[in-house]
């Protein structure tokens, strides 16, 4: 309980002090993506610093020089500060829902720090937001992608893939890194605000060369990236 009370106090005015400080950074001199980055892992390794969680992260399968769309399954509100802070080797963005966009200060934050909105409810403006997203990739970014569109209440399974993100992998024509990731869902589960104690594991599968499909393959991608990833989420091990 202690535990939790910690966490608490201070996630709300570090998520402030991080929306704010990525704004008024963004605003001096320089590139406003590696600004915000540099500011938003501070905040998630102070995020996760306070909330006591034990880490088991398994990255051997990727190379740190590595230029990758990953992809990861999605439990929580906890997984972006969590993959923030363990990526670090990487130039991240994340891929998210428009309306996160539009929170005031949280949203202009992400603006400005160079995340990708996406526009499910508009098919013209989905377009656009994928070619958005496959420029920044082509620009050495790394997309972030939870192909199952939100958080996951299951932990012991995956919900369906959405085929939009398959088609944003396809077209930026790097590799796929996928991610499994478990214990942020027992720990944060969705729709609660009590911080459990546990164990976070987070293990990279061997990235997948996606020249290998065509637009037209998109669904057989789709299936053989949830195969393989539920594997893999199945074989982590459990307390």
């Amino acid at each position: 309980m202690l535990r939790f009370l910690f966490f608490l106090l201070l996630c709300v005015p570090l998520t402030l002090w991080h929306s704010t400080h990525m704004i008024l950074a963004c605003f001096l001199p320089g590139p406003k993506g590696p600004k915000g980055e540099r500011i938003g892992r501070r905040w998630s390794r102070a995020l996760l610093r306070a909330s006591g969680l034990r880490l088991e992260i398994d990255l051997s399968a990727l190379n740190p020089a590595g230029h990758y769309v990953f992809m990861v399954n999605h439990q929580s509100n906890f997984d972006i500060p969590l993959l923030y802070a363990v990526l670090d080797a990487y130039p991240i963005r994340f891929v998210a829902k428009k309306s996160l966009f539009d929170i005031p200060v949280f949203g202009r934050a992400m603006r400005l720090a160079g995340h990708i909105p996406i526009d499910r409810g508009n098919r013209r403006s989905g377009m656009k937001s994928v070619q958005d997203a496959v420029d920044a990739a082509q620009a050495g970014v790394c997309p972030v992608i939870f192909p199952e569109g939100t958080r996951n209440p299951d932990p012991d399974g995956l919900l369906e893939f959405k085929i939009g993100g398959m088609v944003l992998a396809l077209k930026c024509g790097l590799p796929v890194a996928p991610l499994v990731l478990d214990g942020t869902g027992a720990a944060l589960p969705r729709g609660r605000m009590i911080l459990r104690k546990g164990v976070i594991r987070l293990k990279a599968l061997p990235p997948i060369d996606v020249s290998a499909y065509t637009l037209k393959e998109r669904e057989q991608f789709r299936d053989e990236l949830r195969a393989r990833m539920g594997e893999a989420l199945a074989a982590l091990p459990k307390d």
